[in-house]
């Protein structure tokens, strides 16, 4: 298995470039990408200069970005020996945490095993799902190590994605029997009127995010076949009052919207063999003015108990577009405006 090769320390104007060496042609065609973008956009991140010539790569600039250019061009490298595809998100991923993953061909035994001593990802029936950031990797270890476990933070952190793709992941390797996705159904700044429809009808269009989510994960035929058994349910929160959530991966999205007493009613819905998430936006509250955020009061009274976690995101872990995080971060920094 071929490996690059990084020159020996240089002086004067050569000590600016690192030379690296790919055995497999194919596999470096691979790793620049279509003309070129994987390195485009690398050089782009990182302020350095990449010049391919042969099976070799050339990293010009200064000490660190080239170091860091390095090291991530090796670890893409990487991934495509294990026979695993480079795609944006994994350049990505790579220049916000590095490569401080273990063998990344590790794929033996139990998913909660394998978060002891390798690589932590999710697998599902479509796709492997991996951390992009270090909270996201923080959380993802979360989801699998305690039965209660919080999400907070802005939009596009990948709460509720990572969250359902735990679900999916458990689901499918047996250790629940069932997944239950809720969220409240509460209008976001806009008054919609009466939906047509039946019940599922009226409900669907709050319910949307979380069926786009379990959509990534499972194919459409047998999604639908396991909707149809209820064994994924998909329902506003209002309809978990009265039941107990047995061996069950239970996700409750948006959930500062969430009052007080539906918050409580929902937490004390977990029964046992059970595992349950929490996700939420605190500066998303579409509750009527003077009505408490039961997430606000969720994270002020539970923070001390033993056994429940709570994940906290910022702007940096966006992974949207890239504007998305400024947009973020101009609202935090206006502290007369932004949503509630």
């Amino acid at each position: 298995m071929g490996h690059w090769r990084p020159d020996p320390p240089q002086t004067g104007d050569a000590a600016t470039e690192a030379l690296l060496e790919f055995p497999d042609n194919r596999l470096l065609i691979d790793l620049c990408g279509e003309f070129d973008r994987n390195l485009a956009e690398i050089e782009s991140k990182l302020g350095v200069q990449i010049l391919r010539r042969g099976n070799q790569l050339v990293v010009l600039g200064d000490e660190a970005p080239r170091q860091q250019a390095v090291e991530t061009l090796s670890a893409l490298y990487a991934r495509l020996e294990a026979g695993r595809p480079v795609e944006a998100a994994d350049i990505d991923r790579e220049l916000r945490m590095g490569s401080t993953e273990p063998d990344i061909g590790a794929r033996a035994g139990d998913q909660l095993e394998m978060f002891r001593g390798g690589p932590v990802e999710i697998r599902t029936r479509k796709k492997l799902v991996e951390p992009r950031t270090d909270a996201q990797k923080a959380y993802v270890r979360s989801l699998f190590e305690h039965e209660l476990a919080f999400g907070i933070g802005p939009a596009g952190t990948g709460k509720t994605y990572l969250a359902v793709a735990a679900g999916v992941s458990m689901f499918i390797n047996g250790h629940v029997d069932r997944i239950i996705l809720s969220r409240p159904a509460v209008e976001a700044g806009e008054k919609l009127g009466y939906l047509p429809g039946d019940m599922k009808d009226k409900v669907d269009p709050y319910m949307q995010p979380l069926y786009d989510a379990l959509n990534d994960f499972l194919p459409g035929k047998q999604l639908a076949k396991l909707i149809e058994e209820k064994r994924i349910e998909i329902a506003p929160l209002a309809f978990m009052r009265g039941r107990t959530l047995a061996n069950a991966f239970v996700v409750l999205d948006e959930a500062q919207n969430a009052t007080t007493m539906q918050m409580k009613m929902f937490l004390t819905r977990l029964g046992e063999g059970s595992r349950m998430v929490i996700t939420g936006d605190r500066s998303q509250v579409d509750l009527p003015r003077g009505v408490p955020s039961g997430l606000a009061d969720a994270e002020r009274l539970l923070g001390g108990i033993g056994g429940i976690s709570f994940n906290y995101f910022t702007s940096a872990d966006v992974v949207r577009h890239p504007l998305v995080a400024a947009i973020i971060e101009a609202y935090e920094a206006d502290t007369g405006g932004g949503a509630r």
